[in-house]
C-alpha cells in the first residue's frame, strides 16, 4: 500500500486503487492474521513488555525456539516482533497481544500447517515462561489501565489520536484479537 499512499477525495479514486490489486487466478495467495491475548499464568494479569517473564523475553525466546532463519525486528533497541524465515512474522499489537502475520500461500492447508506450527512455537516458550496465551476476541478481566503499552513509537501516536475520535478506540487497541483472512482477487465481480 504505501507505493499508492495518496488522499482518496472521491469514491472512484477508492474504487479505482481497489481495482488495480486485482491479479490473474494463478497468482492468487491466502494470507491469515492470528492474534492471542498474552497473560500470566498464576495470576491471569496482563503481560508487560519488560521482566523476565515479559513479552521482549517472549520475543527472544521465540526467535532462539525458531532457530538461525529467525530475524528479530528491532526499534529503538526493543525488539518488537520478528520475521520467522518463511515469510510471515510475529508482530505485537498495542497491548501485548501477539500476532502471527502469516505468508501469502497457495492454500487454506498450508495456512492452517503455518498457524498450527506457530501455536506449536507458542505453547513451548510461553510455557516456558509460566505465561499462557487466549485467542479470544475481547479481554473482559482487565481495564485499560491494566493493560501495558507496547514499546512501538506508533502506537504512542495512534493511543493519542483515538482518545479524541469515541470512546472505545483505546479499548480496541489493548484489549481486543481478531483473526483474518486475506484474499487476492481477479475482479470486482
Amino acid at each position: 500500500m504505501a507505493e499508492n499512499s495518496k488522499v482518496i477525495t472521491d469514491t472512484s479514486q477508492l474504487v479505482d486503487w481497489v481495482a488495480a490489486g486485482a491479479k490473474p487466478k494463478s497468482a492468487w495467495r491466502i494470507g491469515t492474521e492470528h492474534e492471542k491475548i498474552l497473560f500470566h499464568r498464576a495470576d491471569f494479569g496482563p503481560v508487560a513488555y519488560e521482566g523476565k517473564d515479559g513479552v521482549g523475553a517472549l520475543l527472544q525466546s521465540l526467535c532462539a525456539h525458531i532457530g538461525d532463519k529467525a530475524r528479530p525486528i528491532i526499534e529503538k533497541g526493543h525488539i518488537i516482533g520478528l520475521k520467522d524465515g518463511e515469510g510471515g512474522s510475529v508482530t505485537l499489537e498495542p497491548g501485548g497481544q501477539f500476532e502471527l502475520s502469516g505468508a501469502p500461500l497457495k492454500t487454506l492447508h498450508q495456512t492452517c500447517k503455518e498457524t498450527g506450527m506457530h501455536l506449536k512455537q507458542m505453547m513451548s516458550v510461553t510455557a516456558e515462561l509460566e505465561l499462557c496465551m487466549l485467542g479470544s476476541g475481547f479481554q473482559p478481566l482487565w481495564g485499560r489501565d491494566d493493560c501495558h503499552w507496547m514499546p512501538k513509537g506508533r502506537y504512542r501516536i495512534m493511543r493519542d489520536y483515538m482518545q479524541k475520535k469515541g470512546s472505545l478506540g483505546l479499548d480496541m487497541m489493548l484489549r481486543t484479537c481478531t483473526v483474518q483472512v486475506n484474499l487476492d482477487f481477479s475482479s470486482e465481480q
